[in-house]
């Protein structure tokens, strides 16, 4: 094993919870110094994008077959439109003096990591450049001109991560939460792109390195310990045929552009140093690389019996905080069309470039003409053999539909266990059903360090999937990020490091919170569409 790949397990199991200790974090948290959510350059142009609201056509259903849906032009309307679904502001939400924005892709503790920069190489409704998108404000700060005319390739999205605003509340274990935002973040660019009629091509093959030099991530413009780490950038294929990105000439009009602005301080005071981050994002860092060619071949969806736009699921999605632990069964339909959506051959999946590497165990408490237990969903059927062999012996794997890779492994009242695993958190039991993300890990690591990262962008995409799907069926999803790691192996048979559980999930009936008042998006803006 490399010391890369040693350093990356070791920050793995250092920073798992166990029923006897929590993974370090702070000893006290004052939320009166909570990060800046916002962050932006002073010294910019800034460029004012048309205001956000807009309705678009395409129902939510609509968008398991994206090729039937007409693509839109590319214009400053439509390219606003695209980053507003994405990362925009979806409410706000006030309690007393207490006022938080939500997004339309989610985070931990709602702390926001996730930076997003768009690149234009051509197009003339906006100056060729590298602009930071400002979600509050719904506008571009421009960080770069081009100094040269570049081939049209259209625009390009470039994410990147602040690990410190994630581990300003939760310490060690934040560098796994950024990675699972990062998945969220891709999941929610191509439900925002779909309904444009567009599609999302990820630049797999870049590395980190030239992805820091073309978004400015590599300059001396960031506050000391506040600064972005690059993750990946993606195209956006609009359909009108521009050419393909000459990576050399796109990164050299960069490096020889005029560069504006630096970072403004998020404003919170740095009371704990996590080192142990720093060195693990230094040791899973991505090199250039070979990747294949994207999976095109898409498996019909169980169908979707949402009747609502996909520009209104899209906005109205929430974390539930909690749920009704009495409520009725979840509908069968509804539960095997969620877990249809996650396979790697649907149209939400048509990004992703790889055999999936995330296989689902659920515990199902309330699903019609389901008994109560535990389940497995392998989302490669490679996996199965894998899978019955690392778990336990009792466990029946009897496959339980013609239309899906579901099995029953185990029947019985699981809803106790689902709530200790997940950190004694009720989310995880009064729910319908709740799951947990479990990984092809410990050669995964040794092959290339830097997958680490790409393991839990995937259980975040699936994790955003489930998000959209339970607004969708009319209930409501949260992400858990919180669980005690080897307790779930525990609990499964699992022993080693051939797979390890990295993301946990639950859908429910939610349970409103009367004394929160709910405020439009962009209502500081004036009026919206």
């Amino acid at each position: 094993m490399n010391k890369q790949a040693e350093t990356v397990l070791n920050y793995h199991n250092r920073t798992k919870h166990s029923l006897e200790r929590y993974a370090k974090g702070p000893e006290s948290i004052d939320w009166e110094d909570q990060p800046d959510q916002f962050r932006r350059f002073s010294g910019c142009g800034i460029v004012a994008l048309p205001k956000p609201g807009a309705e678009l056509e395409p129902l939510f259903a609509d968008l398991d077959n994206p090729e039937t849906i007409s693509a839109k032009p590319l214009n400053m309307a439509n390219a606003g439109l695209l980053l507003e679904l994405a990362f925009g502001l979806s409410a706000w939400k006030q309690y007393g003096p207490s006022r938080w924005a939500l997004r339309c892709n989610p985070s931990s503790g709602n702390l926001h990591p996730t930076e997003a920069y768009l690149i234009n190489t051509g197009n003339d409704f906006i100056e060729p450049g590298v602009y930071h998108y400002v979600s509050h404000d719904h506008s571009l700060e421009q960080r770069c001109r081009f100094s040269d005319n570049l081939p049209d390739a259209g625009i390009l999205i470039g994410l990147s991560s602040i690990h410190w605003r994630e581990a300003w509340k939760y310490g060690e274990r934040a560098f796994r939460y950024c990675q699972h935002d990062i998945g969220h973040a891709l999941g929610a660019l191509r439900y925002a792109a779909a309904t444009l009629g567009w599609t999302v091509e990820l630049q797999a093959e870049w590395p980190d390195d030239d992805i820091g030099q073309l978004l400015g991530l590599d300059r001396d413009d960031f506050k000391k310990q506040e600064h972005e780490s690059p993750d990946i950038i993606c195209r956006i294929d609009t359909h009108t045929g521009g050419k393909l990105i000459d990576i050399k000439a796109l990164l050299e009009a960069a490096l020889s552009g005029d560069w504006f602005g630096k970072a403004d301080s998020l404003r919170a005071y740095h009371m704990y140093k996590w080192p142990v981050i720093d060195e693990v994002s230094a040791a899973a860092s991505k090199p250039r690389t070979e990747e294949p060619e994207r999976q095109t071949v898409l498996h019909p969806l169980i169908k979707s019996s949402c009747t609502r736009t996909a520009t209104q699921i899209i906005r109205q999605r929430r974390s539930a905080q909690q749920f009704d632990g009495k409520m009725p069964p979840l509908p069968q339909t509804d539960f095997y069309r969620m877990l249809a959506a996650v396979m790697p051959t649907t149209a939400a999946f048509e990004l992703w470039r790889w055999p999936p590497k995330i296989h689902l165990f659920i515990f199902v408490h309330r699903v019609e003409g389901l008994a109560p237990g535990i389940y497995a969903l392998p989302r490669d059927s490679d996996a199965l053999e894998k899978l019955q062999a690392a778990t336990l012996a009792e466990f029946d794997w009897q496959k339980i539909s013609e239309a899906l890779p579901l099995y029953h492994l185990h029947s019985g009242d699981c809803r106790q266990i689902a709530k200790t695993l997940s950190c004694h958190q009720p989310i995880a039991s009064d729910s319908a059903f709740s799951l947990g993300m479990v990984a092809e890990f410990g050669e995964t690591i040794e092959a290339a360090p830097w997958l680490y990262r790409r393991l839990f962008w995937e259980c975040g995409l699936i994790g955003q999937v489930l998000y959209l799907e339970a607004e969708a069926a009319g209930i409501r999803g949260t992400g858990i990020g919180c669980y005690f790691d080897d307790s779930v192996h525990e609990i499964l048979g699992i022993k080693g490091d051939k797979f390890q559980s990295l993301y946990h999930f639950t859908v429910g009936k939610p349970l409103e919170d009367k004394r929160l008042e709910t405020l439009p998006a962009y209502g500081h803006l004036g009026d919206v569409v």
